[in-house]
């Protein structure tokens, strides 16, 4: 059917146009005369003001009144009397008593435009028509409808120019408008971070969406909001100050400047009834110039010139004369051919597809194909693609008379996942509203309203996701629940968790450790103050509460860690600092000035007994030597000495004040656990990993070495029972004798190891050749090779075992292994006839055997065994392959030169029982036999008294028949450590035999036997 044009005939007889600029109260005016009648429809500009108005309306005449009709949504009462709609949802014709239009201006947009130009042209009320809008209307009305009534109504508030501003530095109640998705979420971001969080509204949003984030600013949860100009539409905002931080945008066709009458529309929103606004810049826009300024402050702006046309009279008889009557222009003054909207351009589209072509072959299927049409592109998605959708929907309808809801079904189920981030969620949204949309349309689906329900759940709940979503990520909940609060001028409560956890009005504001108070980070902005007040308040009773149960407190509560620092049940309370005595360092209380008064008093007081505890405790046998009153003179100087070095002398360094002491004396410190050995004055308790630690501590705290390289690394090894390590060049050379070891070039061993290993050597060089039972080890009396016992005491090999060794003072000479056996089975040799003497009688033969088959075990192993030690491997006797032997090493004390060790051995060797003529008085303090033993426990006598060694220290002071050692006064006259020496004693008077003793009867046997 083809429609013929007719001459428009407009008039403005019955129609009034309320104008003027934002903030006038033109919607809220319209609202009361709608209600002031029986019936009534107002058109809105917007989904999203259409339903803030529907609920005002209910609110004044019942919801049972009211309906609600958008492209997407239906409300419809039976007997509803008056009718909320957008603009495009408007009837074409109505017998209601009242019509209102908003924003009217928007008759000039070139994409809607023309749909608010037919509705102002053609729509009336019986008996009222209110058009609503802008003053720059005024004139185009007044030309389109000749005796309209216009009526403009003063802006209630001033509204003025505040310049550029940071974003960061806007004030509260602020509206930031950009004009794309990303420089919104960039904006929300920023304030998020500065000021606390934004809400924002953009066209994209769903309304329900956009009607949260509107909630979520005007209840002041927020108190910036960050929009398109979705807000310049009718939104009722409590906005103090519009901030824009950019002043282009694409319009659908172009990118351009704002006009001036775009930016008054925006700017508008600031202020609210009779509390005047602010608008300015901020960002990267360039403040505005002075005549733009007062353009925008006076609303005054260019007026509309024409208004966007489409015709009505369209003609379905065919596509093509559909399309050409699209075309038509109009034939009134003030009027201008829109350009094609999204529904022409599908149209345009679909036109050319052939299957378009042959299913639209008569007038009802060509308006059916129209109808699709107009389904409004959410997705935002190319004309082509959005016109193969409605391809398969107008497909359905003319096949099967409604759209298949297996497609529908599949389309739907896509859309109705919640998961995801923001851009999914608006994309699931947009699909959601598409299909929404189609469920709202009459005539479209065979269940519409099982699937207006489906589709109405799926989008709010979507809704709902997404904005959760964007209150996450641009909201800090903290701050807007803080910041609602402060403006109710309430008193802000705040409590503290078992863990420490600070609350502000059920908000985390920080954390409580011990007697300090760490605020989370970020916590910063106009709260921050007030956040800070009310946790002061709550800090300074759980102060005093926790300075109370600390003073109460038991010691396993408390403990001392090895960065100095004293915990309380883990958090950090105080730390330790180095004062004059090394076993009494400071307490400093590490708290906040909050703890004051008698409760710090108390807490200093509990945690510095706790300190004295721990140490006196920990380090007891050194506690009881500081404290030792039965020490007098030299000893108790000697007990201060080892306190000072807390528990370990050189001996070389204190060798007068040892040589001084008596036997009461050494006695006396024994029996605070003070051993004299050969290398160290030590304590032996000392040397476990406790003590080990807190002594390492308690010296780095006075030496400034918490620091230093190797502080705290060598306790592990001591825990793990290592007696020798090898040493690191790069660590504090203090902290291996404060652990307990002796440093020794590359290897440092275990102190109370060093004891047992002068123990072992010092048999070695007691022994005198012609002697019975010759010790492992032991060589000529002055020299002895290094033993299996030596090398498993110190858990090292024989490389390591050199450097040790010679880190003592010793010096090796080397000779041929064959030589060195040879001599050992001499030795040996020498010593048999004695042993094989000492049998008397029958019963004694079993005792006599044993006795020779060790000696000969003795005789056959020894040569092997130097072999061994001197090549590191097991010794092939008849093998052909078998190694030339390595050297054996004789060690010796060093420091003899070669004439003195000449002269020594041509008179050394006069007696298998000579000693050494020359015996220092160093042997005390470095030589394998220079020490005392273990407290004198143990005794190593022989038979003749003379061969006691000088350097058995203690062992040979316990002695009673202690035999005179002759002068010693050159023993003053040197310096430092000497090497060891021997010297023989006077010949012993002979004294006569005893007949009854077994001894001339071993004698006598002896005799026998030689003849």
């Amino acid at each position: 059917m083809t429609l013929t044009s007719q001459p428009m005939i407009l008039s403005g007889r019955g129609v009034t146009a309320v104008l003027g600029p934002t903030n006038t109260g033109k919607t809220h005016y319209a609202i009361e005369r709608m209600v002031a009648h029986g019936t009534g429809v107002i058109g809105l500009p917007l989904r999203l003001l259409a339903r803030e108005v529907y609920t005002r309306v209910a609110e004044k005449v019942g919801i049972q009144n009211v309906a609600l009709v958008t492209g997407e949504e239906k409300i419809s009462p039976p007997n509803a009397r008056f009718s909320v709609c957008t603009v495009e949802a408007m009837p074409r014709e109505t017998k209601a008593a009242f019509v209102a239009i908003d924003e009217v201006q928007l008759a000039g947009d070139l994409e809607r435009g023309h749909i608010f130009t037919d509705r102002l042209l053609h729509l009336r009320g019986r008996d009222e028509t209110l058009l609503l809008g802008a003053g720059t209307m005024r004139p185009i009305l007044q030309q389109l409808l000749p005796g309209i009534t216009v009526v403009e109504r003063p802006r209630l508030s001033h509204l003025f120019y505040a310049g550029q501003k940071k974003i960061t530095r806007l004030p509260q109640r602020s509206a930031i408008v950009a004009f794309s998705a990303d420089e919104v979420y960039a904006i929300a971001e920023l304030i998020r971070r500065q000021r606390g969080g934004a809400a924002v509204v953009l066209g994209a949003l769903s309304p329900r969406t956009r009607n949260a984030q509107v909630a979520l600013y005007q209840a002041g949860d927020v108190e910036y909001l960050v929009a398109t100009d979705a807000i310049g539409m009718g939104l009722n905002l409590d906005v103090d100050h519009v901030a824009f931080a950019q002043d282009r945008k694409f319009d659908g066709y172009q990118f351009r400047n704002l006009n001036p009458a775009e930016l008054g529309q925006i700017a508008g929103r600031a202020g609210r009834h009779v509390r005047d606004g602010m608008f300015g810049v901020t960002g990267q826009v360039d403040p505005f110039d002075q005549e733009l300024v007062e353009r925008i402050e006076g609303h005054e702006f260019d007026n509309v010139k024409v208004l966007q046309w489409r015709t009505k009279s369209l003609d379905f008889s065919s596509l093509h004369a559909l399309r050409a009557s699209l075309e038509s222009s109009p034939t009134v003054s003030g009027l201008t051919r829109a350009l094609p909207a999204v529904d022409q351009q599908a149209l345009e589209h679909l036109s050319r597809y052939p299957e378009i072509i042959d299913l639209a072959d008569d007038p009802v299927r060509v308006e059916k194909l129209w109808e699709a049409c107009a389904l409004p592109d959410y997705r935002r998605i190319t004309p082509a693609q959005h016109a193969d959708l409605i391809s398969t929907l107008f497909s359905d309808l003319v096949r099967y008379g409604t759209v298949n809801e297996d497609f529908l079904a599949e389309q739907v189920h896509r859309a109705d996942r919640t998961d995801g981030e923001i851009d999914t969620l608006s994309a699931r949204i947009a699909q959601i509203r598409t299909w929404t949309y189609v469920s709202n349309r009459p005539n479209w689906l065979a269940d519409p309203t099982h699937w207006q329900e489906k589709t109405r759940e799926i989008e709010d709940r979507l809704s709902d996701a997404l904005h959760e979503r964007l209150t996450k990520r641009f909201v800090d909940r903290r701050t807007s629940v803080l910041m609602k609060r402060l403006r109710e001028n309430a008193m802000l409560e705040a409590e503290i968790s078992v863990n420490g956890d600070v609350f502000v009005e059920g908000h985390h504001v920080g954390q409580l450790s011990g007697f300090r108070f760490t605020p989370i980070s970020g916590a910063e902005g106009p709260d921050a103050k007030a956040v800070q007040s009310a946790s002061q308040k709550a800090l300074a009773l759980e102060f005093e509460a926790r300075a109370a149960r600390l003073h109460a407190a038991g010691n396993g509560d408390l403990a001392i860690s090895s960065d100095g620092s004293i915990r309380w049940l883990g958090d950090p309370v105080a730390r330790l600092a180095g004062s004059d005595h090394v076993m009494r360092p400071r307490v400093i209380i590490l708290a906040d000035e909050q703890l004051t008064g008698n409760a710090r008093d108390h807490v200093a007081a509990r945690i510095e007994r706790f300190v004295n505890h721990h140490i006196s405790t920990v380090l007891k046998p050194l506690d009881d030597l500081s404290r030792a009153e039965d020490l007098q003179g030299l000893a108790k100087g000697l007990a201060f000495q080892l306190v000072e070095n807390l528990g370990v002398l050189f001996r070389r360094d204190v060798t007068e004040e040892v040589k001084s002491l008596d036997q009461d004396a050494r006695a006396s410190m024994r029996r605070y656990g003070v051993r004299f050995g050969a290398y160290h004055i030590f304590v032996p308790a000392l040397l476990k990993p406790a003590p080990a630690e807190l002594i390492t501590l308690l010296w780095a705290l006075k030496n400034d070495g918490l620091d230093k390289p190797g502080y705290g690394d060598l306790i592990p090894v001591l825990a793990a029972g290592r007696t020798s390590v090898v040493t690191d060049p790069g660590f504090e050379r203090t902290f291996y004798k404060l652990a307990g070891f002796r440093f020794l070039g590359k290897r440092a061993v275990r102190i109370d190891i060093l004891e047992r290993l002068a123990d072992i050597i010092r048999p070695l060089l007691q022994w005198k050749p012609g002697q019975a039972n010759r010790p492992e080890g032991a060589y000529d009396g002055r020299r002895f090779t290094t033993t299996t016992a030596m090398l498993s005491i110190l858990g090292a090999t024989l490389e390591d075992m050199e450097e040790i060794l010679k880190g003592l003072g010793y010096r090796a000479d080397a000779v041929k292994a064959e030589d060195a056996a040879a001599h050992l089975s001499a030795q040996d040799a020498a010593a048999t006839p004695a042993i094989e003497t000492a049998v008397e009688d029958n019963a004694e033969k079993a005792d006599h055997d044993d006795v020779d088959s060790a000696s000969e075990e003795t005789v056959s192993e020894a040569p092997v065994a130097v072999e061994a030690v001197a090549s590191e491997q097991p010794v092939a006797a008849n093998s052909a392959e078998a190694e030339e032997p390595k050297p054996v090493l004789l060690w010796r004390l060093g420091g003899r030169t070669d004439n003195q060790r000449q002269a020594r051995n041509q008179g050394e060797r006069r007696g298998g029982n000579h000693r050494g003529q020359d015996r220092g008085s160093d042997q005390r303090r470095q030589g394998a036999g220079g020490g005392e033993g273990r407290d004198g426990n143990r005794q190593h006598h022989g038979k003749d008294g003379g061969k006691s060694h000088q350097g058995r220290g203690d062992r040979n002071e316990q002695r009673g028949d202690r035999q005179d050692r002759g002068d010693r006064k050159d023993r003053n006259n040197r310096a430092g450590p000497q090497p060891l020496r021997f010297e023989a004693k006077p010949p012993r008077k002979e004294k006569p035999i005893d007949p009854d003793s077994p001894f001339a009867k071993l004698a006598a046997l002896k005799e026998q036997m030689k003849k």
